[in-house]
């Protein structure tokens, strides 16, 4: 089972930059996406239902904001649209598939681009983990695919010394994500790759890019009962049509 997870920056501009295209051509189970920037009904979703896909979307209140989606070419036993949670399903950030075998959320967590949304973000991940705390209970093979916004250590950002005291990567974060991943999960890159220079966001700016001075925050969190079943896990970062490229796991029962 491949699953990838996708911040797509808006998912109509990615359409317009061959998406679709991609997505026919690359055997995904499920694609897990973050920042479609758009509701349901302003996307042609005939164009992922023609290539076999069943769409799921949790958008947010505000148009043009946020927002995830799982696209699946087998259509899940159960859909679970948001966390209940008012704060964190008004901004449209969590949705949920379940198959027989696990169950899948694509996360889009804040970024802390200024101190208020820096506040937000620390509530956010807070509640985000108690509830999950309580989910894992319930869903015991869980793979949280998604934008965390932090990167985990010095390992996953080009330059660990000058951006220490930038949001996502200042030590609060990057500790969460640490408790968080010891709760249970497994960073599935970093499972099999021990690799420097392996991002997954670049700025527009100064040809980051190019000269590949990235971030890796976006991550495949496996459930620690999962583990035996990682088969591959993988960062493709060839693939453009966003500041972020895709990330995967591949799961084999």
């Amino acid at each position: 089972m491949k699953i990838i997870s996708y911040n797509v920056n808006g998912i109509r501009a990615a359409i317009n930059k061959g998406f679709i295209e991609w997505l026919r051509e690359s055997n995904i189970d499920v694609i897990c996406i973050q920042e479609t920037k758009a509701n349901k009904e302003q996307v042609e979703i005939n164009l992922l239902e023609k290539i076999g896909y069943h769409n799921y979307w949790f958008s947010a209140q505000k148009k043009g904001y946020s927002g995830v989606a799982i696209f699946s070419k087998k259509p899940p036993n159960n859909v679970i649209y948001g966390t209940k949670i008012n704060h964190i399903d008004y901004e449209g950030r969590v949705i949920q598939v379940d198959y027989d075998e696990l169950s899948i959320i694509s996360l889009y967590l804040p970024s802390g681009t200024n101190i208020d949304r820096l506040e937000y973000k620390f509530k956010f991940m807070k509640d985000f983990k108690e509830y999950i705390d309580d989910l894992k209970i319930r869903y015991p093979k869980l793979i949280i695919c998604g934008d965390y916004n932090i990167c985990h250590k010095e390992i996953d950002i080009h330059d660990p010394i000058r951006n220490k005291n930038v949001s996502g990567f200042l030590p609060e974060e990057r500790q969460w994500l640490d408790k968080f991943i010891n709760s249970g999960f497994i960073d599935s890159f970093r499972h099999l790759n021990s690799e420097p220079h392996n991002y997954s966001w670049w700025s527009y700016r100064a040809n980051s890019r190019v000269n590949n001075k990235g971030w890796r925050i976006d991550y495949a969190l496996v459930s620690e009962s999962l583990k035996k079943n990682i088969n591959n896990s993988f960062i493709l970062n060839s693939v453009k049509h966003s500041d972020h490229c895709p990330v995967g796991v591949d799961i084999k029962f």
